[in-house]
């Protein structure tokens, strides 16, 4: 197979997509490559599975630590499961991907992308994005694209395409971007607080370069694609849709307009549907032939794809009519309720509800020791803030089985995550480690933006003092020819069957994260701003709910959360209150109930649960670390006396020599004549030499003292 390579410039570095020489029995293969960061992505297809009634797409992401020259961490010398990076990133990939395939298409897909070199600057997920749209528009899989994806950063108030690290450390934007020549498909946005207006004019430079990397797969399918395979596709048959659509429309129509919950709509739509299948394709007898029990499976199978279907139309030719299943108009928001405070014990605790949608956010305030150690392709570093998000089976009257967190539940958290860090405090202001829990009790659609204005509650109710309350609200879309009809607040059903899910959260002064999913080729820019509309005003009225329900974070913290406090030394220092081997800072915790962790700056943190125990550590430290003063007088203890002088203790672990012939005014002939062990002096730092070796006067502070005493004689004299 010839080597193929297009290439263009983005950013002023080279972008490049290379096929032809690696796996080449791939169905697509690609070597995408930006700086010096290498990503391979590859394609593959197989034969559907028998009886399967969905598309199985399959995307994989992983960061070979080889990439960076690195070993993976502990015992086992491999990489293993993805991290949560990695699986952001196959979500990433997936979400702008799967809409692009043909209806009825089920063959198992599989795209794997590889980060086989790492520079430490060019990010590779943005690589993997396009790698993975390459291999698949080379190939003979029908993929409509092609796609590209670009990242957009804002520095100094400028726009910067594909960033490095270097310039993200000091970008307030973190955009993702993917789309085609004519609209955009997935947009994932991290932000502090940009206004609407600005985050169109980042969305709108992003899809400049996106046409861009459109333009080079599009060079490369030219000169390397193979032809598209023309696809198998399993729809229903057109007598099985007739019939459907003739005795299933009414009696589902009247169940998906039920006046009820959720469940009541769910459980009606569910009984039309097996009452139709019972009539129209009886289960066969005992007698049956194989043929025939065949036949049957079939058709019921291609029955249930067309009740899919008709369900589909039938919803949006309601919204499109104005008529939403729960009575709400396109405009309505649900239902809010707003509570704090609800579980003891925790630091911070919120009950946020949202109509059938319900959140319970706990907040827990811990130290250092608590941070999340993050180990990938770059420096391990620490996050002193994360989320986690819980959605149990419950939440949506399931019984199924209970795992660990999936995709879902990863990528959901960090979104709600993304849109409340921009308003934390900083580290030197609130030095805690904060972690948020959201558990969904219940879900009918946008359990993420609950979970981040749940999380905003929870966090004021701890005392946690960010500079703004979030909010965030889901806007669908159902269109249809030249109609289109905006829906705030989508349920799950809205979702399902509509065109758009397009999360946005922010505080009164601008967005800080978005996350959108469609079922459509895309959207362009006027579609766009009119959802950031619809959802800055809604986020308002939230964030009022949320002011309503408690005003600012409390001024005080829980009980049950630690007091942390911080202090500086010098970092020459530090050895001084470790102790030899560790003994100085154990003997200090042990006496003041204190947790104390050291910085190599020489920022020292101090953590205790209850009142005084910090105060008391930071106290013992600053006065073991005080820095002495030439010219300064200080309060000692006598330790040791020889015949030269006594040694003087100013500080806890720092005495000074007090030479005999600084002792007293006079002629001192024995040291003992004038101090004890033990007595309590005060003398005056007269030098502190090269070696750190403090030279003492008590006969100074003697003299200061006599001029004081004659001042004030002189003063009474003279009245």
């Amino acid at each position: 197979m010839q080597v193929t390579r297009v290439e263009t410039e983005i950013g002023g570095r080279t972008l490049s997509i290379e096929t032809g020489k690696v796996a080449k029995q791939a169905a697509g293969s690609v070597l995408v490559q930006y700086g010096e960061t290498v990503v391979l992505g590859t394609a593959v297809h197989a034969d559907p599975r028998p009886g399967i009634d969905f598309f199985p797409l399959t995307v994989d992401y992983r960061e070979k630590l080889s990439a960076a020259g690195k070993f993976p961490g502990g015992f086992r010398k491999r990489e293993g499961a993805p991290n949560q990076k990695e699986i952001l990133t196959m979500r990433n990939i997936d979400r702008p991907i799967r809409p692009l395939f043909p209806k009825g298409y089920f063959d198992e897909v599989q795209i794997q992308c590889w980060v086989m070199a790492a520079d430490g600057q060019n990010e590779p997920d943005v690589l993997a994005g396009i790698a993975a749209a390459a291999a698949l528009s080379i190939s003979p899989i029908p993929f409509q694209g092609p796609i590209g994806n670009v990242r957009v950063g804002r520095v100094d108030g400028e726009l910067v395409i594909m960033p490095t690290a270097a310039q993200a450390e000091f970008s307030d934007l973190d955009l993702l971007l993917c789309g085609h020549e004519d609209g955009l498909n997935m947009i994932e946005v991290g932000a502090y607080e940009i206004g609407e207006d600005d985050m169109v004019a980042a969305i709108e430079f992003g899809h400049q370069h996106i046409k861009q990397v459109v333009g080079l797969i599009s060079e490369l399918v030219e000169k390397a694609g193979k032809p598209k395979m023309e696809p198998n596709l399993d729809l229903p048959p057109q007598e099985i849709l007739d019939k459907v659509n003739a005795e299933l429309t009414d009696p589902l129509h009247a169940a998906l307009t039920k006046e009820g919950t959720k469940l009541d709509r769910q459980e009606a739509v569910r009984e039309a549907k097996k009452n139709f299948l019972a009539s129209a394709y009886p289960e066969p007898g005992e007698d049956a032939t194989y043929i025939q029990v065949r036949n049957w499976q079939n058709n019921v199978k291609h029955a249930k794809n067309a009740m899919h279907d008709v369900e589909e139309v039938l919803v949006r030719q309601n919204i499109l009519n104005g008529s939403r299943s729960d009575g709400r108009t396109p405009a309505d928001l649900r239902q809010i309720d707003c509570e704090v405070s609800i579980l003891p014990r925790t630091h911070g605790s919120a009950l946020f509800t949202r109509g059938e949608t319900q959140s319970i956010v706990t907040a827990t305030l811990g130290t250092g020791k608590d941070e999340q150690i993050v180990d990938g392709l770059g420096d391990e570093y620490s996050e002193k803030f994360y989320l986690h998000y819980n959605f149990p089976p419950f939440s949506v009257g399931e019984a199924k089985r209970i795992t660990g967190p999936g995709r879902r539940e990863i990528g959901h958290g960090k979104l709600a995550e993304r849109a409340l860090a921009p308003v934390l405090p900083a580290v030197e202001d609130f030095p805690y480690t904060v972690r948020l829990v959201s558990d969904i009790m219940e879900s009918n659609g946008s359990s993420s933006m609950a979970s981040a204005t749940g999380g905003t509650l929870a966090m004021m109710d701890a005392g946690v003092p960010i500079k703004a309350p979030v909010a965030g609200i889901s806007i669908g879309l159902v269109g249809e020819g030249d109609q289109e009809v905006y829906l705030v607040d989508i349920q799950g059903e809205e979702d399902h069957f509509g065109d758009m899910d397009f999360k946005v959260t922010g505080t009164r002064e601008g967005i800080t994260a978005i996350q959108l999913d469609l079922k459509i080729r895309g959207l362009n820019i006027e579609q766009i701003k009119k959802t950031f509309e619809l959802a800055k005003a809604t986020r308002l009225t939230l964030i009022d709910k949320i002011e309503a329900c408690i005003p600012e974070p409390r001024k005080e913290l829980s009980d049950y959360a630690p007091r942390m406090l911080v202090t500086h030394i010098s970092p020459d220092k530090i050895g001084k209150l470790i102790g030899p081997g560790g003994k100085t800072i154990r003997g200090l915790e042990e006496d003041t109930g204190a947790k104390i962790e050291i910085e190599e700056d020489g920022t020292i943190f101090v953590s205790a649960v209850g009142s005084g125990k910090a105060e008391k550590a930071i106290a013992q430290i600053e006065a073991m670390c005080a820095e002495l003063k030439v010219g300064q007088n200080y309060t000692g203890k006598v330790a040791t006396i020889k015949d030269f002088g006594a040694f003087i203790e100013v500080a806890p672990g720092q005495d000074g020599l007090c030479h005999i012939s600084e002792l007293d005014e006079g002629f001192v002939k024995n040291v003992q004549d004038i101090v004890q062990v033990g007595d309590e002096v005060e003398v005056k730092v007269i030098n502190i030499d090269d070696q750190g070796r403090v030279k003492l006067s008590r006969r100074a502070v003697l003299a200061e003292q006599a001029e004081a005493n004659a001042e004030e004689g002189e003063t009474v004299g003279a009245e």
